[in-house]
């Protein structure tokens, strides 16, 4: 988990991703239950359930959100398509100005017109100082935003903006309904209405989200009447709800993904579960990275050289291979290798030797125990994984031994994101991120310095002069040539300078009963299970003809 989350968020934070024992124990509320299984009903389980419903605080943000559109949408293929906008917006010369021709034909669920005035009302409550939405930083380009008419808006950029269309994804609120209550706590964070294709029908936080099918939806009403999601934050116990039949779909780990279907990786048609139904496997390329963060703050891993010394002591290779079943990739830094935005000559090869050299010139010298000491600071430190997550769990399990070969004791620790958020300042976490948009969109929030220990953006602590002035280069030019220079740049650092040990890169696996025709993956992010897994497009899913 990162970024993404308001301030001041912990109690909130705990609602959203704790599962209490009850929740664990049994079938999410009878509902999802009594709905797997029905030829127009889809019950999934996902791990995590969003802080809030509404858009102006950052919900659906990156798309896919099913109560709410944006301007523009993405395709299977990740391109972008007009969605509320009826074409792709006209961009000036100078790459300062975005027109978007909005539809004629769209309402939102309580009937009332969608119109420019709802586009221009949604990006300026986000941007008002005023709105807890700590995302507001991925629209800094924007200086305005007006109505054209009530079919047409203009954004006017400070500065040319190469990815601005892709933040257009972003979540169209009511002004009706929105503009009338407080933005931080009014009745629109929960009781949400939008033009998308489902709409809010109930919300049993920590337990499960419960969606119908808009019969008014601008683009046709889905076949799939009703749709739930069951908060299920750990893994086994989402598994073991998917195989009794309570769950159509769940995304799950590599290692009990396996036990649902066999075969390579991709689609694969797998085992029966208990209920008689037939099995499919779906896996999903992603940006979603795990990293353990490096406090700067911290007496041990504020050293550069311990942290130059982790960057090389962990084997990403064996966890690709022993914790993803082959399922990912090694990570070197946010951007995955093979993609065009990757630094070639950055990756780290697994170099325990080396590692040990660094920290003995650099004065950490190996205690009677084997655990380096210098000035009196045992070189030790706890870290932090959200309970019931198997793959943190994993990957922590793994850094920690890696590390102890160094000479580096890691304590591992696990909790939910209400104890571990007010440790983010000392103590090490198990993160992840990645978006594949565009480098800058996961980059900025986890490595300017500006944001650091704003909420969970630069969990860190991280600041880096090169990397800050690249950041800004990056996102300030609309010239591709330099913006992969400025990239480049911030991948090279981190090799010089890291602030995070970056582990994997991870396929995101899914089962899914065979039932629908539609299921597919799109290339995602690191939030999965929510707005991305084969339902991203579950508005367009048909029941299989027999």
């Amino acid at each position: 988990m990162k970024a993404r989350t308001v301030r001041g968020m912990a109690g909130a934070t705990a609602a959203a991703v704790i599962v209490t024992g009850a929740a664990a124990c049994s079938a999410p509320g009878g509902g999802a239950a009594a709905g797997a299984g029905a030829a127009d009903s889809v019950v999934v389980g996902i791990a995590t359930e969003p802080e809030s419903l509404s858009p102006l605080l950052g919900y659906g943000k990156d798309g896919n959100s099913k109560i709410f559109d944006g301007l523009l949408a993405h395709d299977a293929d990740m391109k972008l398509k007009p969605a509320l906008a009826e074409a792709l917006p006209e961009v000036s010369a100078d790459g300062l100005t975005y027109t978007y021709a909005l539809r004629r034909d769209v309402r939102f669920s309580d009937g009332q017109p969608f119109g420019a005035k709802d586009v221009v009302f949604t990006y300026r409550t986000i941007l008002d100082a005023k709105t807890n939405n700590a995302s507001k930083s991925e629209l800094d380009a924007i200086a305005d935003v007006t109505a054209r008419g009530d079919e047409a808006v203009v954004f006017t950029l400070k500065y040319p903006y190469a990815p601005f269309a892709e933040r257009t994804v972003l979540p169209i609120a009511p002004e009706h309904l929105a503009g009338g209550q407080d933005v931080n706590s009014g009745d629109f964070t929960t009781k949400p209405v939008g033009t998308g294709p489902y709409m809010l029908s109930a919300w049993s936080k920590g337990e499960k989200l419960s969606f119908k099918a808009n019969p008014a939806y601008w683009g046709g009403e889905p076949a799939v009447k009703k749709f739930t999601m069951a908060v299920i934050k750990d893994d086994d116990v989402r598994a073991t709800r998917l195989r009794s039949g309570e769950l159509d779909g769940a995304v799950l780990p590599p290692n009990l993904a396996k036990g649902f279907a066999a075969g390579k990786a991709g689609e694969a048609a797998g085992q029966a579960d208990k209920a008689g139904r037939n099995m499919k496997t779906y896996a999903a390329k992603s940006f979603d990275y795990r990293n353990v963060t490096l406090p700067t703050e911290h007496p041990v891993t504020g050293d550069t050289a311990v942290r130059q010394a982790l960057d090389i002591a962990v084997d990403r290779a064996t966890m690709v291979d022993k914790i993803l079943e082959g399922a990912g990739k090694a990570a070197y830094g946010p951007v995955p290798t093979g993609s065009p935005w990757f630094a070639a000559g950055t990756e780290r090869p697994y170099d325990l030797a080396r590692a040990k050299k660094i920290l003995d010139d650099a004065g950490w010298i190996p205690g009677a125990d084997g655990i380096r000491v210098k000035n009196g600071v045992r070189a030790a430190f706890p870290l932090w994984y959200t309970s019931g997550d198997k793959l943190r769990q994993d990957h922590a399990l793994a850094f920690a031994s890696d590390a102890k070969k160094a000479g580096v004791q890691v304590t591992t620790e696990s909790g939910s994101w209400e104890v571990i958020e007010p440790r983010m300042r000392t103590d090490a976490v198990l993160a992840g991120g990645g978006s594949p948009a565009d480098p800058d969109f996961d980059q900025y929030l986890t490595l300017n310095s500006a944001l650091a220990g704003d909420g969970f953006n630069n969990m860190a602590r991280y600041a880096n002069p090169a990397v800050d002035k690249a950041l800004l280069d990056g996102r300030r030019s609309a010239d591709p040539a330099a913006r992969k220079a400025a990239y480049d740049t911030v991948q090279r650092e981190l090799v010089k300078d890291p602030g995070y040990v970056y582990l994997t890169h991870i396929d995101h696996l899914y089962v899914v009963a065979d039932k629908w025709d539609g299921p597919t993956t799109q290339v995602e992010p690191h939030d999965h299970g929510l707005g991305t897994g084969p339902w991203w497009n579950i508005e367009s899913w048909k029941p299989k003809q027999k």
